[in-house]
């Protein structure tokens, strides 16, 4: 499904302006694009467009938000909008595990997973051949080649074999590119995830905040290590980062609150590993998680309300009683016209001075990939070690596991109890499903909900306008 796409430039100096800096889908030669790419200047342009396409793939309605959220059992919808081909019923399916070939929101999430593929090779492909400095080369390589183990890891989590692109191609060669099987996927997003870990800097040396580091790249090698059932080769490179990190460059936050807010110190802070940067305000890249996932045209709390991702009960009947985390996630509600309007939803992203631009919300609050306490949930269940689990709790004001006060009657395992722990501590950060697909446990867990899933529903279908044009792209089975 590759194109060849132009950057239209707009003086753009840094990551938080490159959102509105490019206009991804005009088509473009190979010689106009040749003539673009061949300053310093010019590749910090490409650079910060390839990094804008974080907020495509890590917003409200991108993949990993459907996917880590929607279909897992932490969140529902009610109402919601459409939105151009994309009907009410097209989000719906991924709540009620309905989905089919034809949904318009799986198309855009393949179309958009793909064109942000193209805006991460098309730099690598380019840089190759730039005179440019050596150390600047192997900088930008190793930055790139995070964002395509990044998302190559949650596609390939979503739809099983996918097709394997590692450069620009031409119309006619993605008529014709099939599925590469989820081993070479996974083996290429290792790959370029071992290759920035070991050319990319230390979490303090980064270029800018919002730039992949060193730690960043291992924690995320850490935890596709985990995904294939790697725990030994896990344990290793998240050990790694621990010993480099813990305490000096990285630490949990002492408050869990500190971590969520619009102000500068809620962002970037010892707790974050990998974070989307965003400003608020009119011609900035700014956030919308608040107002999306805000009660559907509420009209109360937020300008309008998108509906998504709004909290299960099951989801906040889980917290044990004294759990600081509960109160600071969720919302139980919200009064309109004085009655009061009972429906939980999260509170995370919550920015109720934002400024007012285009009749919504436009939020200063950043967004984290990747954070510290994952590092150490991740540590606990490759090596066994409830250290780290138990610093996660002792944080959120809990017994820790192992002492006569943890619930053991309801997590006797410590794998179940990694399980809880994890759902209490990312919950709504677009964690859950791929948390239950890597132990192994959604089928069981989301079908004892009343979802009905099979381990065909747990792939997406591939999108059958893609098909269409690509007979080439077998389709998942169930489909």
């Amino acid at each position: 499904m590759k194109r060849k796409f132009v950057l239209i430039i707009v003086l753009a100096t840094t990551i938080i302006s490159c959102k509105k800096s490019f206009l991804e889908l005009a088509p473009v030669s190979n010689s106009n694009a040749n003539n673009f790419y061949k300053t310093k200047g010019d590749f910090d342009l490409a650079v910060n467009n390839a990094y804008s396409t974080l907020y495509t793939m890590y917003g409200p309605t991108g993949l990993i938000s459907y996917c880590g959220e929607l279909m897992s059992d932490n969140a529902t919808i009610y109402q919601v909008a459409g939105s151009g081909s994309i009907t009410v019923g097209d989000r719906w399916a991924f709540r009620d595990y309905t989905l089919n070939p034809a949904n318009n929101v799986v198309n855009q999430l393949w179309m958009d997973s793909y064109i942000s593929l193209y805006n991460v090779n098309i730099v690598l492909d380019k840089i190759q051949g730039a005179s440019l400095d050596d150390n600047y080369i192997t900088q930008v390589t190793a930055e790139m080649r995070f964002l395509r183990g990044l998302y190559y890891f949650y596609m390939v989590q979503a739809w099983g074999d996918v097709p394997l692109v590692t450069t620009p191609i031409t119309s006619a060669e993605a008529f014709t590119t099939g599925r590469t099987p989820k081993a070479d996927v996974y083996r290429q997003v290792i790959g370029d995830l071992s290759y920035a870990a070991d050319h990319l800097t230390a979490p303090d040396k980064v270029p800018a905040p919002g730039r992949a580091s060193k730690g960043a790249s291992q924690t995320l090698l850490g935890k596709v290590h985990l995904t294939m059932g790697n725990k030994t080769a896990a344990a290793q490179v998240l050990q790694q980062v621990y010993n480099s990190y813990d305490g000096t460059i990285y630490s949990l936050l002492p408050e869990f609150g500190s971590l969520w807010g619009p102000t500068l110190a809620n962002k970037n802070t010892k707790e974050s590993v990998f974070e989307v940067q965003y400003k608020g305000g009119a011609n900035n890249p700014s956030s919308i998680y608040w107002p999306a996932f805000a009660p559907f045209e509420n009209f109360s709390i937020t300008r309008f309300g998108g509906g998504m991702n709004q909290v299960t009960d099951d989801l906040y009947n889980e917290y044990e009683p004294g759990d600081k985390r509960r109160d600071t996630s969720f919302e139980l509600g919200y009064f309109k016209g004085g009655n009061w309007i009972p429906i939980k939803f999260q509170k995370k992203w919550k920015d109720i001075n934002a400024p007012i631009v285009n009749a919504a919300e436009s939020c200063n609050n950043n967004f984290m990939v990747l954070r510290y306490a994952d590092v150490l949930l991740m540590l606990t269940e490759a090596t066994g070690d409830v250290q780290y689990l138990n610093k996660i709790r002792s944080r959120a004001g809990l017994p820790l596991y192992g002492t006569p006060g943890y619930p053991s009657a309801k997590y006797p395992t410590l794998e179940l109890a990694i399980e809880h722990e994890r759902r209490m501590e990312f919950a709504m950060e677009f964690h859950r499903w791929f948390d239950l697909k890597r132990t192994g446990r959604a089928e069981t867990v989301l079908s004892a909900k009343g979802k009905p899933v099979n381990e065909n529903k747990l792939l997406l279908p591939i999108p059958q306008f893609a098909r269409d044009q690509n007979p080439d792209l077998q389709q998942n089975d169930g489909y």
